[in-house]
């Protein structure tokens, strides 16, 4: 049972070399951390033995105190009140559900039950999509980044870099091997998701895995962790030989190896049929040669191997193959210095006469094409996934912010004006999460072919729809926080950082422009293919 403590208590540890202070009415020992502050001494000491609420709000987010909660508290006041929420286990997640027993309904409120935070599924409404499956996965998966990612999230973006071992934890836990947009490989890891059994795994479980690491707030750590390796390992394992997959695999599905994917090149993005990087055959037949650049790769710098797209046949997508190059002679890569996502590892690829073995072709010769449109869908829909997310970390942040804010004599959410701002982000948000798990039902009902002619104009307007409500999300959150918003680090530093982020998701994966024309485009082609009448 954690130690109480009165106001008076606290008081007389703020004389001498004792500092006591109180922030939301836990008690904090900060007298061997004084030296370590960053802001020095005296800011502490002008709190000692005092409630610094205020003062701490003023500077950090929630991340901080979480981060050194556990080294520096040391009871709460006597008169705090037990949490009056619904309580969640933060113990070793539960075992796999029994299938047999996991029925789609209304799972039990979970949460911190801010209308709109979180999917209406989150608080006790009934759904079709989610049984207790994917309620135990979402405790599991929460449970994980609110005690080893979310702690440390501005620290990693502002090293522009995430500890290689939390990659590796990603594959020992079994996520890893969950995120291919297909059946969960287990001739290929050991590993498993706690939660669920591999024979269980479906889509919206790969769903809630994203979604709940999003909650961290931060494109760059996402991008980490699951960028390159969710578009660049699903073309090797659906069409690479099975040589390849069955040497390839193994190493990436456990955590000890990294891939990217390689398609954007500095004279173009999007128009990806008139890519440039060669891939000619060597005299013998045995290897292609490659030669020219790849931009903006996300996790390049730190890959092991590049699912490339090259031009081996004449102009035009009927020229385009795809390759797995490996790391080695002729493959330099060097980091981009980026507006938002900072520590995702975007990379400038070099090829120079580089031998990669014909066995190491994904799909036939000049049909990759078909290779990359069919690995278009899974990523978008991640970056929607993770859009969605996103506006609802700067809603959740600004509402709370709101409730403790005062201007004119009240609180900010007592203002009209600040209350309309959260309806428009409301409605948006659930309107754009609904067609959400709308497409990702109609995925896993469709075989894969169904899926790309049906949903393919779908998933690019879904895409638009999804990155334009993540900016407008991040910019009225911005308004409602306003100079703290403007600031990295403190109460607004997830909206800070998240809208840093926003044009790294509105552009790669296909433009907002280009995905609005395709979905037209796409949408009325297939129509009329079922008997369109106009």
């Amino acid at each position: 049972m954690s130690k109480t403590f009165s106001t008076n208590d606290v008081a007389s540890q703020g004389k001498g070399s004792a500092l006591w202070v109180i922030i939301d009415e836990d008690v904090y020992d900060l007298t061997k951390f004084q030296d370590e502050h960053p802001g020095g001494k005296k800011i502490l000491q002008r709190v000692a033995g005092k409630d610094a609420s205020k003062q701490f709000w003023k500077y950090h987010n929630e991340g901080i105190l979480k981060k050194y909660k556990g080294q520096l508290q040391i009871g709460s006041l006597d008169s705090k009140k037990a949490d009056a929420g619904p309580a969640r286990e933060v113990a070793t997640p539960k075992p796999a559900v029994d299938v047999s027993s996991a029925k789609p309904g209304a799972q039990e409120p979970y949460g911190e039950l801010i209308p709109f935070s979180d999917p209406a599924w989150y608080h006790g409404y009934h759904s079709p999509y989610f049984n207790e499956t994917h309620a135990a996965l979402r405790q599991e998966v929460r449970e994980f980044v609110e005690a080893e990612i979310e702690p440390y999230v501005t620290e990693w973006e502002e090293g522009k870099e995430v500890p290689a071992s939390l990659y590796k934890t990603m594959g020992e836990r079994g996520y890893l091997a969950g995120l291919l947009g297909m059946k969960y490989p287990t001739n290929y890891t050991k590993n498993r998701v706690h939660s669920v059994a591999p024979e269980n795994w479906d889509l919206f479980h790969e769903m809630i895995v994203t979604d709940e690491l999003s909650r961290a707030g931060s494109g760059g750590v996402i991008w980490n962790v699951l960028g390159g390796y969710g578009i660049g390992c699903p073309p090797m394992v659906k069409f690479g030989k099975k040589p390849l997959v069955d040497r390839i695999l193994p190493g990436i599905l456990a955590g000890d190896k990294r891939i990217c994917l390689a398609i954007t090149e500095p004279d173009g993005g999007s128009d990806v049929a008139n890519l440039n990087c060669e891939a000619k055959l060597s005299e013998d037949g045995k290897h292609y040669i490659v030669n020219g650049e790849k931009k903006w790769i996300t996790n390049g710098v730190w890959s092991d191997y590049f699912t490339t797209a090259v031009r081996t046949g004449g102009p035009g997508m009927n020229g385009i193959s795809v390759l797995l190059i490996e790391r080695g002679p002729g493959v330099s890569t060097r980091r981009m210095d980026c507006q938002g996502v900072w520590s995702s590892g975007t990379t400038y690829v070099t090829f120079e006469d580089v031998k990669v073995p014909v066995e190491n072709l994904i799909g036939k010769e000049n049909q990759g094409f078909k290779v990359i449109m069919t690995n278009f869908n899974h990523e978008r829909i991640g970056i929607v996934i993770q859009s969605v997310r996103f506006a609802r970390v700067c809603y959740e942040e600004a509402m709370k912010f709101a409730h403790k804010r005062k201007t004119f004599g009240k609180r900010l959410i007592d203002h009209p004006v600040i209350r309309m701002k959260f309806a428009h982000m409301a409605r948006q948000i659930e309107a754009t999460y609904n067609w959400l798990e709308n497409i990702i039902y109609q995925c896993q009902c469709m075989d894969e072919t169904e899926a790309m002619l049906k949903l393919g104009g779908a998933i690019a307007g879904l895409k638009a729809q999804s990155t334009q409500t993540f900016e407008f999300c991040a910019r009225e959150a911005s308004q409602i926080f306003g100079g703290l918003s403007y600031t990295r680090g403190g109460q607004g530093g997830k909206v800070e950082r998240l809208y840093r982020d926003v044009r790294a998701y509105a552009i790669p994966g296909g433009s907002e422009e280009i995905m609005l024309d395709l979905s037209m485009r796409q949408s009325l082609r297939v129509h009329k293919m079922f008997g369109l009448k106009l």
